[in-house]
């Protein structure tokens, strides 16, 4: 058999040497490798913001809701904020104790927050407004960043 009638994955085949480096690691894996689980007790500094800003909503919501007359005539109710500040509460807590899904379900409302407040700057009327609802979206979306390497450090610490 001619080196010409080979078939091409033949040709490859022998040109592979063995000795051959392994192929490079992707962006993804040394990012886990290098990724440090939490250690004992420890909560960043991000992960204390969301617990303090779910805290804060939870307690917020609360008082709103107590304090507002007319609730319903306003498009709410007691029982919902009640429910509302009862979800913002569980989530703080098991933020606090270091929960991957508490911490995924918060992020789930930021992301969610930072969609209807850009929805909102669509509309803005003011200057004012637009400023709030650009300062509200750059906090979340700094807060979102910071607790993505967050849940990996907690789930590197589940798995590991």
């Amino acid at each position: 058999m001619t080196s010409s009638s080979r078939t091409t994955g033949e040709a490859q085949a022998d040109s592979i040497d063995p000795g051959d480096t392994p192929p490079r690691p992707s962006r993804d894996e040394l990012a886990r490798v290098t990724l440090e689980p939490l250690r004992e007790d420890e909560r960043p500094p991000a992960l204390l913001v969301a617990i303090a800003v779910a805290a804060l909503l939870a307690l917020g919501v609360v008082v709103g809701a107590l304090t507002v007359h007319g609730l319903s005539h306003h498009g709410g109710s007691l029982a919902g904020g009640v429910f509302l500040a009862c979800v913002l509460a569980l989530l703080a807590g098991g933020m606090y104790r270091r929960r991957y899904w508490a911490v995924l379900a918060f992020e789930a409302l930021l992301a969610f927050q930072i969609l209807v407040t850009s929805l909102a700057l669509v509309v803005a009327s003011t200057l004012l407004a637009a400023g709030l609802c650009l300062v509200s979206i750059v906090l979340a979306g700094w807060l979102f960043w910071k607790l993505v390497r967050v849940m990996g450090r907690i789930q590197a610490r589940e798995l590991g």
